[in-house]
């Protein structure tokens, strides 16, 4: 069953399309929480409250304004902020490993591998950018100031950044799509 159909489906309120659709998602969006927050209880709920948002605001997506991974991306980006905001958990204090045994077989799709090649090979600035911006959360004015650069700098950063890594690939990645979709 296509997205678009689970999509519709949902904005119907149908049960079964939000479980397919949490079971086809929710592994990206947990790493996304979890790369984020750092803790995984923490993180557990914070992707049980986006989707329970997901299913209140369904009808709010449009396919026409973006994907679906980007608008429930966005959500729960907002809802860890948010979260991390409230509770004064943005400082990192102690070790908060999830994984017990670090040796854990991880496994990987081709494509993460090849956007990671790929911004590996950016200038170390715009890796850093990338880096703290979509994988560590913060926003571009608090990311420039742990570069230690002008905001419009920063900015410039990204946009440089994803203008290469866009330039880099003949076929669009949804995380690539998150990143350009971010800076709208």
């Amino acid at each position: 069953m296509s997205d678009l159909i689970l999509i519709k489906q949902l904005q119907n309120k149908d049960e079964y399309a939000l479980s397919k659709l949490y079971d086809k998602y929710s592994p990206a969006i947990f790493g996304v929480i979890i790369r984020m927050c750092k803790d995984e209880a923490h993180a557990q709920n914070l992707l049980q409250d986006t989707f329970i948002t997901v299913w209140e605001k369904s009808e709010q997506y449009d396919p026409e304004k973006g994907r679906f991974y980007t608008w429930v991306y966005r959500i729960a980006k907002n809802k860890v902020l948010n979260f991390l905001r409230k509770s004064d958990q943005l400082i990192q204090s102690e070790d908060l490993s999830v994984y017990s045994n670090k040796e854990d077989e991880i496994t990987i799709d081709s494509e993460y591998l090849e956007l990671s090649g790929s911004i590996k090979k950016l200038e170390t600035h715009h890796q850093r950018a990338l880096e703290l911006v979509y994988f560590e959360g913060l926003t571009h004015r608090e990311a420039h100031k742990e570069m230690d650069v002008p905001l419009g700098t920063f900015k410039s950063y990204i946009r440089q950044a994803l203008k290469k890594l866009k330039e880099h690939y003949s076929k669009t990645l949804v995380l690539l799509i998150v990143l350009i979709d971010a800076l709208r």
